[in-house]
């Protein structure tokens, strides 16, 4: 088998939350997402149209020891503009900023908030695969 094994991308990234309900009104309410299967009471699966996010409810409280942490989830936009509108959105929710709004030495600009589990999301312009896959 040579390397590196040639992949498409980023399919998917699959959350443990404590309330599904809550979760889903998150994602679909604040970033857009569809909700593209719901196969039982305790899981249901996301998309922008290019990706997947996995909900899955867990008990409460999370368990311990089981899986991996993961430090945050990237959601990629189309413009720096965007970034700063996300601000504003996100504050008239009243939903937690986690790292104010900021651009990078390379172009990027980014900010980072947190779904109602904690889980860090961080909204995303990146110069170079922004201007790429513009909706």
């Amino acid at each position: 088998m040579s390397l590196p094994i040639p992949t498409l991308g980023l399919h998917h990234v699959a959350l443990r939350v404590r309330d599904l309900a809550r979760a889903k009104a998150f994602y679909t309410e604040v970033f857009g997402f569809d909700i593209v299967w719901e196969p039982d009471a305790a899981n249901a699966y996301l998309s922008s149209g290019s990706d997947n996010l996995a909900l899955h409810e867990v008990p409460d409280p999370l368990p311990t020891g089981v899986g991996q942490p993961l430090d945050h989830l990237g959601l990629l936009v189309a413009t720096p503009e965007m970034v700063d509108r996300a601000e504003v959105e996100l504050r008239a929710r009243a939903l937690p900023i986690v790292h104010q709004p900021k651009t990078h030495r390379d172009g990027s600009r980014s900010l980072y908030c947190a779904d109602p589990d904690g889980n860090v999301v961080q909204i995303l312009y990146e110069p170079t695969i922004s201007r790429r896959v513009r909706r």
